[in-house]
């Protein structure tokens, strides 16, 4: 018999995950997803996973909602194995691609939504109302989703996922494809549930929505885990950084001037120059005595970006990086 939920558990708990998928037209082949994975979520945190596409993020939501077994590992909601149809109850779910019925109205399905989660008959049609003006969709609840932009559709997904009062979300990829308004309103409601209790599990490679959002992320390379703490703990382990522009030498006049630079960029007649705050004074002095002159010198602001480029160049991943991050 199942146990009910505990109070006192992480909302997510998950052990040495791993999942290996088989491909191929004769299954002959095999692609290691997840890499033992441990991951705790506390209670009342928006908590993010960032990584680029086949990292492992939409994976690791799947095993959290029992829709794929993992080949390795154990995972708990609220202190219950993922198989507790009863503790899934507890949670609200936004896919990375969510396909509503199309041919029913925002209403309809969010009010199916809110039939299965379990409200009763009496609070269900004000609850209804309530999550659809929270997603702004109340002058379109009576439209088949059919009819819908991809914005609405989102939204009305995030009805559904927040119709049933859930101790948690777990969202998906909750922004891609959003125009600025649209990420920004999706930001707001996930930062006002957080402010009503609700844990959230946020999985995106886009830098900044996490960057907004996070109190603590995971960083996932690969299938593995190779970063993990508050933005603010990640940035400030950093080795602190000095910019500087240099007038009065060409850039490889400066990367010829015997000092370790971490970068160096032709800019109009300047060279901005990035190097580590050990050696910032041996640089300068190496400008001047090099006919040079340095016109700004401050710290450099280490940005997640940053942290995410030096995360995958540890691991051997090569990236783009234009707002988001894909391979």
């Amino acid at each position: 018999m199942t146990q009910p939920a505990s109070p006192d558990a992480p909302p997510i708990q998950a052990q040495g995950l791993s999942k290996t998928y088989k491909v191929g037209f004769w299954f002959n082949r095999t692609v290691r997803a997840l890499q033992g994975l441990d991951l705790e979520v506390g209670a009342g945190q928006i908590y993010g996973l960032l990584g680029p596409n086949g990292a492992g993020k939409s994976t690791t939501i799947k095993i959290l909602m029992n829709l794929v077994r993992p080949t390795h590992g154990s995972a708990h909601l609220f202190g219950q194995p993922v198989t507790s149809a009863a503790t899934r109850r507890l949670v609200g779910f936004l896919p990375e691609n969510p396909s509503p019925y199309e041919y029913l109205t925002g209403r309809e399905f969010v009010t199916l939504a809110g039939h299965l989660s379990g409200l009763t008959r009496h609070e269900l049609d004000q609850r209804v109302t309530e999550v659809l003006g929270a997603v702004e969709l109340g002058s379109a609840e009576k439209l088949q989703i059919r009819r819908y932009s991809k914005g609405m559709v989102q939204r009305v997904a995030l009805a559904q996922a927040l119709v049933g009062k859930p101790k948690m979300l777990i969202l998906d990829e909750p922004t891609s494809g959003l125009d600025p308004v649209g990420r920004r309103q999706m930001r707001d409601l996930i930062l006002a549930e957080r402010d009503r209790g609700t844990t959230v599990l946020f999985c995106s490679h886009i830098i900044p929505d996490v960057e907004a959002l996070c109190d603590r992320l995971a960083v996932l390379v690969g299938g593995r885990r190779v970063r993990e703490g508050s933005v603010q703990e990640l940035l400030s382990a950093q080795v602190p950084t000095m910019e500087m522009v240099v007038e009065g030498l060409k850039v490889d006049q400066v990367k010829g001037l015997g000092v370790a630079l971490e970068s160096a960029l032709a800019l109009d007649g300047r060279v901005l120059v990035q190097v580590a705050d050990a050696d910032s004074q041996r640089l300068l002095g190496s400008v001047l005595t090099a006919g040079g002159r340095v016109n700004r010198m401050q710290p450099a602001r280490f940005s997640l970006e940053q942290l995410f480029m030096d995360a995958l160049k540890e691991s051997g991943r090569a990236t783009s990086v234009g707002g988001e991050i894909n391979t």
